[in-house]
């Protein structure tokens, strides 16, 4: 666990008292992070936050049990960014195995409140308050005031969610495009798609477009032999515990690995027509935002053109496409998202 606050200076870390303090989390398959936020701090300064390994963990009461002990702080209230639907205050983390329930963590966790969201409405939640420190662009468009925008993250797996404005503010909504079937541009993802129809009964999106999806579309070309595997890319990826970025790191390095940069060129040119795909259905001319794990990552692969042209590659639609600014979106937003959505639930209840 690693910490912004040192609460055990002294031994064993005192408890510490102080009305209206919120938990936030971004519950996801590969980590859970957590963050303790006050009112008078606001949501951009956390007074303790850490990473856990959620597989490592048989709950998410547990991390938080352990989180709370170590920073010596008492919470009130949590707002939970799931990677996964929420319905009925409910959720199931779709890349795990936890099943949540905002009753039952409210009384497991003796809180006042326990709000969940989807983690890509938390990241819609963040997206108006986004600066350009936080934001890397990959075009500058035409952006539309008060236009619809697009959210697209890809990470252990792929979200996607859009922002409609009201007439005051941006209300954000999540969806489950990321398990729509994933739909082949050429010939060589034709040939992806039959290969993993051997694998999975339905070929979504996600499983070409997230981490797991780049490991996929790795061994497609490896079996493929469009190109070789190195003998040291095999052994690291054989050895690695999640090889996914394994295959992203020796894609952008100085001296990329032939097989690992094609593997990145196929996925980036299949987040970009998904993410043109995305811009279409939710009309986005407020802008399209590249969020998740995997975008600040590869940042420099998506600035090469491969993701605007496969964007854009929209028949009569095109012209409109190449009007939409484009952003990647440099810091995790999710936790963020998580707490503004949470302390505004606070205010409104003081």
């Amino acid at each position: 666990m690693r910490s912004s606050l040192d609460a055990t200076r002294s031994g064993s870390p005192a408890r510490l008292r102080q009305a209206g303090l919120l938990l936030a989390g971004d519950i996801g398959g590969t980590k859970t992070a957590l963050a303790v936020y006050s009112i008078g701090s606001g949501y951009l300064a956390p007074l303790a936050q850490a990473e856990f390994p959620s597989a490592k963990y048989g709950s998410l009461g547990g991390i938080v049990r352990e989180f709370l002990a170590g920073i010596g702080l008492t919470v009130e209230r949590a707002s939970f960014a799931v990677a996964g639907p929420v319905i009925g205050g409910a959720s199931k983390v779709t890349n795990l195995f936890w099943n949540l329930n905002e009753t039952d963590l409210k009384e497991e966790l003796h809180l006042d409140s326990v709000h969940l969201l989807n983690d890509l409405e938390a990241i819609g939640e963040a997206v108006p308050f986004l600066e350009w420190p936080d934001l890397y662009p990959l075009t500058l468009g035409e952006p539309v005031a008060g236009a619809a925008r697009a959210v697209i993250a890809p990470g252990t797996g792929l979200g996607e969610a859009f922002l409609i404005y009201d007439g005051v503010r941006y209300r954000a909504f999540a969806s489950e495009g990321g398990h729509a079937s994933f739909a082949p541009r050429n010939e060589l993802q034709d040939g992806l798609l039959a290969y993993l129809r051997r694998k999975f009964d339905h070929v979504s999106v996600e499983r070409v477009c997230s981490g797991p999806g780049l490991l996929n579309i790795y061994q497609y070309l490896r079996d493929f032999s469009y190109a070789p595997e190195s003998p040291e890319m095999g052994r690291a990826l054989a050895a690695a515990e999640y090889a996914p970025p394994l295959i992203g790191g020796a894609a952008v390095r100085a001296e990329p690995d032939p097989l690992s940069r094609a593997a990145l060129d196929l996925f980036i040119s299949i987040l970009g027509s998904e993410a043109g795909n995305l811009a279409l259905k939710v009309l986005s001319l407020g802008g399209v935002y590249l969020a998740g794990g995997i975008p600040p990552r590869v940042r420099p692969a998506l600035s090469g053109g491969r993701f605007l042209q496969a964007f854009v590659a929209k028949g009569r639609m095109s012209a409109m496409l190449g009007r939409m600014p484009v952003y990647v979106v440099t810091l995790s937003a999710t936790l963020l998202g998580a707490a503004h959505r949470g302390l505004e639930q606070v205010r409104g209840e003081k």
